[in-house]
């Protein structure tokens, strides 16, 4: 039996992380890790919601999101009762430690380690009146949403 090696051609990834609550962080994240990881040039560009991941603010109190998920593993009403969001969140950050998963904070010092490239949306922090100063320092610049078509050019993009 003959077996043929795929070769791995991808040389570019940009990824757009749109949502800031702690499950919809993480699979940006870890796409752009596993990218540098692989030898892919990574770029990533947070714009609304996703600006919470990269605010100095708020990037250390990201919530799972319950309510509208039809992944929760319990119904509905409970979902949406008072402390579900933050219980849930607290057990799965204990998860998360027990398998030495980084912190949000963590993942980004290491994206910007491995050369990941990190912007955060112009118009967006205009809408929610944000300056770059409100931002962790891995986020290289603030940028149009032309300027980073114009860096995602050739590449692979993904929208989360």
């Amino acid at each position: 039996m003959e077996t043929t090696e795929k070769k791995h051609t991808l040389t570019k990834l940009a990824i757009i992380c749109s949502k800031g609550s702690l499950d919809m962080a993480y699979p940006g994240l870890i796409l752009a890790n596993a990218a540098r990881m692989s030898g892919v040039d990574a770029t990533l560009f947070f714009t609304f919601w996703g600006l919470d991941i990269v605010n100095k603010k708020k990037i250390d109190h990201l919530h799972l999101t319950f309510v509208g998920n039809p992944s929760v593993p319990v119904p509905a009403m409970i979902a949406g009762l008072p402390g579900m969001e933050g219980f849930a969140t607290s057990m799965m950050k204990r998860e998360m430690e027990k398998l030495d998963i980084p912190s949000i904070r963590e993942m980004l010092e290491i994206l910007e380690d491995s050369g990941a490239e990190m912007y955060a949306c112009q118009m967006a922090m205009d809408m929610f009146k944000l300056q770059k100063d409100d931002l962790v320092p891995q986020i290289k610049d603030v940028i149009t949403a032309m300027d980073f078509m114009d860096l995602a050019a050739d590449a692979q993009i993904i929208f989360i």
